[in-house]
């Protein structure tokens, strides 16, 4: 996920002058308005979200805590209100969400420092303590655990690692993140690490090294799903090979409408389809809308800019004021049910998700209409309208990853039997 302390390292990402973020995001057709969903449509939307469970696999709200109070719970309070949040209790049950992933998340420089274990146990115990610290929360360990906690009226939550530079290339870290909560890995972040290449990275390995597919099959046999957000097409199709268990993307969109490195070709699309995995879209406007026009048109007028003006100080002021007039893409909610749509058409209803992305306050990141929890059932009235029907809607919202966790189960607790953990260590650089 994209965050203001690493953004600057991703190529792709729309970088804008910091007066230019409180610009107003417009929609599909450049205006900032989106027409009101038919209020029937949106009950019937609360009610399909109430049955399902809704399963949203990415919420940044741990690291956000970190950040804001150094881990100390008591200094928010999480069951009332937090714009400057991802999510609180409120927003959550507004939205239906039934069962919540917590990211665990540490930036992947900590690599560069041998860190990242030891900055990742901090986000583990925030997570545990912030599910133990609110009565409406509960820690899931299994499907069977998530449709029982969500059917008592509680949240149940569950951890995903997003980034494979904190299990520091050790099988033995896969074990123990499971026994703490985790349930999908994610490869790698905005860097690669030793046994893999992100997305954002120069390819290095081309794919999975050898010791990258030990670590696939270590996460097939302890129970935990190999997650290809954030990790180059190749090692996508590499995991794929490998992977006994359901693969799944837990926030990542579609290549083939934004030719974004985050987001996942056609042809990975029909192969997580066949594997049984599923992809969950994210609310990423950078990720959901095509920028590259938009940015190609700022590019123009910044050099135009300072070939008229003397100092950075002037350029910059006279940038944001041409961005304030001419703000980026924001999408809308119609262009993520075109991803979600796009998904279904390539890779089959059954392999598709939601994994919104949340991260900030949402008024920058997010799609408008869809910067908090609180505005999931917009998303789905959308898809009535459309046409969509209530079990595939059911599918979308949580079953579909209920059915691929499951299988994940299954073939742990069959690997579990006659396959030994792992001992290897992995690569080290000196």
């Amino acid at each position: 996920m994209p965050r203001a302390t690493i953004r600057n390292s991703v190529v792709l990402s729309l970088t804008l002058p910091l007066i230019a973020l409180a610009a107003p995001l417009p929609g599909a057709d450049g205006g900032t308005a989106q027409a009101a969903p038919d209020p029937k449509l949106l009950e019937r939307a609360r009610a399909i979200l109430q049955r399902a469970p809704l399963i949203d696999t990415h919420n940044d709200i741990p690291y956000a805590l970190f950040l804001k109070s150094a881990g100390d719970l008591t200094k928010v309070d999480l069951g009332k209100r937090q714009p400057d949040l991802p999510a609180d209790i409120p927003r959550l049950r507004e939205g239906r969400v039934g069962a919540q992933y917590w990211s665990v998340y540490v930036d992947s420089e900590t690599q560069l420092t041998r860190s990242s274990l030891h900055e990742a146990l901090k986000i583990f115990d925030l997570s545990l303590r912030m599910i133990e610290s609110r009565p409406e929360l509960e820690l899931a360990r299994t499907a069977d655990d998530i449709e029982r906690i969500s059917k008592s009226g509680k949240i149940a939550s569950l951890l995903g690692v997003e980034g494979g530079h904190m299990i520091e290339a050790s099988p033995a870290v896969v074990r123990i993140f499971h026994r703490l909560g985790a349930r999908y890995l994610t490869l790698t972040h905005w860097r690669n690490v030793e046994w893999a290449d992100a997305a954002t990275d120069v390819p290095r390995n081309h794919g999975l090294t050898k010791h990258g597919e030990l670590l696939v099959r270590e996460l097939n046999r302890t129970g935990i799903f190999a997650d290809i957000a954030h990790v180059s097409p190749d090692v996508m199709r590499d995991v794929l090979r490998v992977s006994k268990a359901p693969v799944i993307s837990s926030h990542s969109d579609a290549f083939a409408l934004v030719p974004h490195p985050r987001n996942i070709p056609d042809d990975v699309l029909q192969l997580l389809g066949k594997n049984g995995g599923v992809v969950h879209v994210s609310f990423i406007r950078e990720f959901v809308v095509d920028g590259r026009s938009w940015e190609k048109q700022k590019d123009e007028m910044q050099r135009s800019i300072r070939q008229r003006v003397a100092t950075d100080a002037e350029a910059d002021k006279e940038l944001a004021a041409w961005v304030n007039a001419n703000p980026p893409p924001g999408g809308s909610v119609a262009d993520v049910v075109n991803v979600i749509e796009h998904i279904r058409k390539v890779a089959g209803v059954d392999h598709v998700g939601i994994g919104a992305d949340l991260f900030d306050s949402g008024k920058v990141s997010m799609v408008p209409g869809l910067q908090d929890p609180s505005t999931y059932p917009v998303l789905f009235a959308e898809l009535l309208r459309r046409g969509w029907s209530e079990e595939d809607l059911l599918k979308l919202a949580g079953r579909n990853h209920l059915r691929a966790m499951r299988q994940m189960e299954k073939v742990a607790a069959e690997l579990q039997k006659t396959t030994p953990p792992s001992v290897t260590d992995g690569p080290r650089s000196p």
